[in-house]
């Protein structure tokens, strides 16, 4: 996953409700281009934000009832509305509460805020998937670690690209 939009989660019970903080940072990545002279979160990222957190109460809440490990996918945002702009140096904190969960999906109630002011809410449906794992491995559920190699480049894309820079130098030297 490219963003994890959850720094830390602050409330916790499976099948009911659950939060969570986002410390946003200038550092991050979306703000070079949203807006470069007046930084804001894009909406789409709070909202993905609220997503992850619900997905995962409502795989948690799923558990006890299919003794099947689903994983839920977002696919119905309803009634989004952002109210208020989330800039470098806030505190976000996302509220999620579970409105519904059966064998197919759930749906939750969903809401950011920054400083006890309203920043955006919606209600979002997933539905529940099965992952199998193409190689036949068994994936550890919230392993988010990379097991993998950085990818090599061949002779012929460093001639065109030039040497490797960034994360995947860094992580090639180490």
């Amino acid at each position: 996953m490219r963003f994890f939009l959850i720094d830390r989660i602050t409330c916790w019970e499976p099948g009911k409700r659950a939060g969570a903080v986002k410390c946003i940072s200038l550092s991050e990545d979306f703000f070079d281009d949203h807006f470069p002279l007046k930084p804001i979160m894009p909406g789409v990222l709070i909202l993905e934000g609220m997503a992850q957190l619900a997905g995962l109460l409502l795989e948690e809440g799923a558990r006890p009832d299919s003794g099947r490990g689903p994983k839920a996918l977002m696919s119905i945002v309803e009634k989004a509305k952002f109210r208020k702009p989330a800039r470098p140096g806030d505190l976000l904190h996302y509220g999620v509460e579970v409105l519904s969960v059966n064998e197919a999906g759930g749906r939750a109630a969903a809401r950011a805020s920054r400083d006890g002011e309203l920043v955006a809410d919606c209600t979002l449906a997933f539905s529940f998937h099965e992952y199998e794992n193409p190689r036949g491995e068994t994936v550890a559920r919230h392993d988010y670690s990379f097991r993998h190699d950085p990818p090599s480049f061949s002779s012929a894309a460093t001639r065109r690209f030039g040497p490797r820079r960034g994360l995947w130098a860094r992580a090639a030297r180490e």
